[in-house]
């Protein structure tokens, strides 16, 4: 069985069965959901068969509060965005000999951006200040994406005084962090703001 629950995670497009095993719901909900839209995906060609792509079921889970280990794995994914090559690299350096994550890293504003979409990133670690655009921005754009509404937010930064920490709070960061800080210190908030 536990070979089959791997293969499943493998899998990039889902028939109402397996998404119905995946969420351990009744076919007949998954097939009610996706006739009403609240469960996107598309009927194959010439038959009566739905399919349902991975992100899709992947977003129905986290909707709807059904837990997302069966396909995602139980490690968490972490996005790391500054613009200093030596900072990213201290990040990935702590962070990916713990086994509960898995890391990706982006310079630019724009690139978190993309890596955002593509890799949805449990919590983002994001420097205030990067080349393209400014922290409270990227944090505005994500929080308006459904796509990663849940993402938690770390900003880290030396230069911002406490009337920009506060307007970074309502761009939507769950945290902030002064540059230079304590890597226990940091570990501490990732590990509260994602429970592990």
């Amino acid at each position: 069985m536990a070979n089959n629950n791997s293969d499943m995670s493998e899998k990039q497009v889902y028939s109402t069965g397996e998404a119905a095993d995946i969420c351990k719901i009744s076919q007949q909900t998954i097939i009610r959901c996706f006739d009403k839209g609240k469960l996107k995906g598309f009927r194959v060609p010439g038959s009566r068969f739905r399919r349902i792509p991975r992100d899709e079921l992947i977003r129905f889970m986290r909707e709807n509060d059904i837990p997302t280990e069966q396909l995602e794995g139980s490690r968490k994914r972490l996005l790391i965005v500054d613009d200093d090559e030596q900072i990213r690299e201290l990040f990935v350096d702590v962070l990916s000999g713990d086994d509960r994550f898995v890391i990706k890293t982006a310079s630019t504003g724009y690139d978190a951006g993309l890596l955002t979409e593509q890799f949805k990133p449990d919590l983002m670690i994001l420097d205030y200040m990067l080349p393209d655009i400014n922290g409270n921005v990227v944090c505005k754009t994500v929080r308006d994406n459904p796509n990663v509404a849940n993402m938690k937010t770390i900003i880290v930064s030396g230069v911002a005084d406490q009337g920009e920490v506060q307007q970074l709070m309502n761009a939507g960061a769950d945290a902030f962090i002064k540059k230079p800080f304590s890597i226990d210190d940091l570990l501490n908030r990732v590990s509260q703001l994602l429970g592990v």
